[in-house]
């Protein structure tokens, strides 16, 4: 009996992929198969697979969350002043930009380090996923934490109008009291630090532009 040749057997796979696609198929078929210490050490990133699974359930705590913090301002809006409201939205704010760094670490880090999710053509797949590698993740990663950094010091400058007024405690708090969380100094350093973190996000920028780049060709003697 005459053995089916390359063609036939590109056109009839095996069972076992009928799943996948053509491309997938030949991907697969084509691996080479690895010795028995290097297969552990590469199926070891598969050790990852619980954290980004543990920041799924993490998501799921935000989402509560927000809930929470969506019913507490639609319960309250007739009592609350326009600082209280504007400083609820920015706590909404800030647990939506602190999910989407969450859905960035676990879908990108995913398909960076574990696994890839073969989201090709599928229309739902995120615009920033298609290009992504660990340089380009870690420059949205900081950029994301700008933003949540932004939020954090808006709040914190909206709530500097009260500074000089005693600092917040459980019995002022209680009764009802005029009392700051803001202090001159958590100011200053919340200011130092988000600039800390803007520096430090075009230091990532610029060491990433600088290993991307294309060497220039010496010039002839």
């Amino acid at each position: 009996m005459q053995c089916p040749d390359a063609a036939w057997r590109a056109r009839h796979p095996p069972l076992r992929y009928a799943g996948f696609s053509a491309r997938h198929r030949a991907q697969i078929m084509s691996t080479p198969s690895l010795n028995p210490l290097p297969r552990l050490i590469f199926a070891s990133r598969w050790l990852q697979l619980p954290l980004y699974l543990g920041l799924i359930v993490a998501q799921g705590v935000y989402v509560f969350l927000f809930l929470k913090e969506l019913w507490h301002l639609i319960h309250d809006a007739n009592t609350l002043s326009e600082q209280g409201i504007m400083l609820i939205v920015l706590g909404l704010i800030d647990v939506v930009m602190i999910s989407n760094l969450l859905v960035m670490v676990i879908v990108g880090g995913y398909e960076t380090f574990v696994s890839r999710l073969n989201l090709e053509g599928h229309p739902d797949q995120p615009e920033w996923l298609s290009h992504v590698n660990a340089s380009v993740l870690k420059v949205k990663l900081a950029m994301a934490i700008i933003g949540i950094s932004s939020i954090h010091l808006l709040k914190t400058f909206i709530e500097a109008g009260q500074l000089g007024l005693p600092l917040c405690t459980a019995a002022l708090t209680q009764a009802g009291a005029l009392c700051t969380k803001a202090t001159e100094a958590g100011v200053m350093w919340q200011a130092v630090i988000h600039a800390l973190f803007i520096l430090s996000a075009i230091g990532i920028a610029y060491t990433d532009k600088l290993m991307s780049s294309t060497p220039g060709k010496h010039a002839p003697h």
